[in-house]
């Protein structure tokens, strides 16, 4: 069983406008609603993929209540999320249908008390014993410690469960102290979390920090994989024109699904590049364009870096 816990969990509103203008009524042609943040969305694609996975994070109020309705009618995921008082978030995704952009709007999350951080734990150390990896994914809302991850890091590890985290700024500093299997930051992520802006560089930084692994997203650029085997640079052959909403989150679950079954690094990185793409050419998180998909996955072919 692959686990992703999402502790701020959303519920993903998509509406596409035909064009997108500032200070103007936009009528909105067309609304997609999904149960959302980042470790849902990973979930769903994990599912697809074949794998049995498990869902738990924190969620509440009458948002959270429309979420779980909608997570049930996701073949392959299991709800395991801990409730809470407070109302989970929304994100709010406009697509101008004119450009292709897409302007997020993300709430911040519910309140969250020690009672109930409490019962998320109890519930994950539950989970882990049945794990095969499990990914932390997304902020964390008001009320946890900032070091939530690095907890939640350490207990996987002390269990002997492979670990992947995808977050940011401070909670991703604290987290790879704690010295998870394997990162995923963006490219601005990255840079943060060291100080330098060329990606490899910057890659085994984090490595040095704490990281066993360091896959990032570059954009356009496709992605790079810093690994104790070696590093590689992976790209989709052209581009792919859609939404990018969730595209890092696919990443997530192609990395960890092919963690899971063995693969080798390189075959890793055309997993997670080939389904990023494939992403962008479907109409909502959490989703991906399987013949998109099948295709590139042939496609891509990582190129090995010197070391250095």
């Amino acid at each position: 069983m692959l686990l992703t816990v999402t502790l701020n969990a959303a519920l993903d509103l998509t509406y596409r406008v035909p064009r997108l203008r500032a200070h103007e009524t936009n009528r909105v042609t067309e609304v997609a609603e999904r149960p959302g943040g980042k470790g849902l969305n990973v979930a769903r694609v994990l599912a697809a993929l074949g794998h049995e996975t498990v869902v738990t994070g924190l969620v509440g109020g009458a948002t959270g209540a429309v979420l779980r309705t909608l997570l049930a009618a996701s073949t392959g995921v299991r709800d395991e999320l801990v409730p809470t008082a407070g109302t989970t978030r929304r994100t709010v995704a406009v697509v101008d249908a004119s450009t292709g952009d897409t302007t997020q709007l993300n709430e911040p999350g519910p309140q969250i008390t020690p009672g109930e951080w409490g019962a998320f734990l109890a519930r994950y150390a539950t989970l882990l014993s049945g794990a095969a990896a499990v990914a932390l994914c997304g902020s964390l809302p008001p009320g946890l410690p900032v070091g939530a991850y690095a907890d939640l890091i350490r207990r996987a590890r002390a269990a002997g469960i492979p670990v992947l985290l995808d977050t940011s700024g401070e909670p991703l500093r604290r987290g790879i102290a704690a010295r998870p299997d394997l990162v995923k930051p963006n490219a601005a992520e990255l840079a943060q979390l060291t100080g330098s802006t060329e990606p490899v560089r910057a890659a085994r930084d984090a490595r040095r920090r704490g990281a066993g692994a360091v896959v990032a997203s570059l954009g356009a650029e496709g992605m790079l994989a810093v690994t104790p085997d070696g590093a590689w640079r992976a790209a989709v052959p052209e581009t792919i024109a859609g939404n990018p909403t969730g595209a890092g989150d696919s990443a997530v679950a192609g990395l960890l699904s092919a963690l899971a079954e063995g693969l080798p690094w390189p075959s890793r990185l055309a997993r997670a590049v080939a389904l990023s793409a494939a992403t962008v050419a479907a109409p909502a998180a959490g989703e991906f364009d399987r013949r998109t998909y099948d295709a590139l996955l042939e496609r891509v072919e990582p190129v090995a870096l010197r070391s250095r």
